[in-house]
């Protein structure tokens, strides 16, 4: 059972980290201040493959529709992809992406509302680019400085995930330990790094919570992880960039309430001081963040 006495240890181990502050900037016009108040960023899918039914959107009218939606109800960014993240999920090739994509990157920037896309494709990064995405939620590692050129290219922000494999659909096991910080610090230094080589100026870290790896399969290894992981975050912050965090459902645990998880674990999240919530359920996450601001 989480104690405060677990909490108030772990803050006193990590007092400097904690006083931590991240690069700001803006994205499509809009200030950003993660310092002082975290964003939200809502999910719309484009793939049948997806298992939260809610944020499923078959056609393109639903898919701009929902972004309006998410927008209303707080979000500042609608993350859309086109190929499920289950390793039994159908691959989606680069033009049937691209297909899915581009009218609803299209229609939601007509909006002024800012957009980012979830792919590992050099082709559908360049052509969701150019159709006006101000992010690359990027779930690849294979090429990557190619990719932080095209968002360089186009003055975009990356969310640089960490991903143990080339792309989220080849993953293996994620290295386990009684403290991954060392091993996801590394990994992100390394490539904020390259990124910056590459002219990349709006950074965002993810360490990639939501993706299944084979060893993760136990349910509460993988909630004991990922619980670790959030608490933790404010550490990830000492690397000057907003940290990211797309926020999983523990369906073994909640079972039917499997909707009320990611308020759960935003609880969480924002303790360890996350910056930006990706999240299929806005409403809920922006009514915890809004209550945990009147502490």
């Amino acid at each position: 059972m989480l104690s405060l006495e677990q909490l108030s240890v772990l803050l006193e181990s990590n007092r400097a980290a904690a006083a931590a502050r991240v690069w700001e900037f803006s994205l499509g016009g809009q200030e950003f201040q993660f310092n002082s108040q975290p964003a939200i960023m809502g999910v719309v899918n484009l793939s049948a493959d997806s298992w939260y039914r809610e944020s499923v959107c078959l056609s393109a009218d639903a898919a701009i529709h929902r972004g309006k939606v998410l927008a209303a109800q707080g979000a500042q960014i609608i993350d859309v992809g086109a190929e499920s993240t289950l390793a039994h999920a159908v691959r989606v090739g680069n033009a049937a992406q691209k297909s899915k994509l581009i009218p609803v990157i299209k229609a939601l920037r007509k909006e002024k509302i800012l957009v980012s896309v979830e792919t590992y494709s050099p082709a559908v990064t360049c052509a969701s680019l150019a159709a006006g995405a101000n992010i690359l939620n990027l779930t690849g590692t294979a090429g990557s400085k190619d990719l932080y050129k095209l968002v360089a290219d186009h003055d975009a922000a990356v969310i640089i995930c960490y991903v143990a494999g080339k792309n989220v659909r080849e993953v293996g096991h994620f290295e386990l330990s009684a403290d991954p910080l060392p091993m996801l610090r590394g990994f992100f230094a390394r490539q904020i790094e390259l990124a910056q080589k590459c002219g990349v100026k709006k950074i965002f870290i993810d360490p990639g919570l939501g993706f299944y790896y084979r060893n993760l399969q136990d349910s509460a290894v993988r909630v004991r992880h990922q619980m670790n992981i959030f608490l933790n975050t404010f550490r990830l912050r000492e690397l000057g960039f907003p940290v990211c965090h797309a926020l999983p459902h523990a369906f073994e645990f909640f079972g039917e309430e499997v909707r009320c998880a990611e308020s759960f674990f935003a609880v969480l999240a924002a303790l360890g001081k996350t910056d930006l919530f990706r999240t299929h359920e806005v409403p809920r996450i922006k009514a915890v963040l809004d209550t945990l601001k009147t502490f």
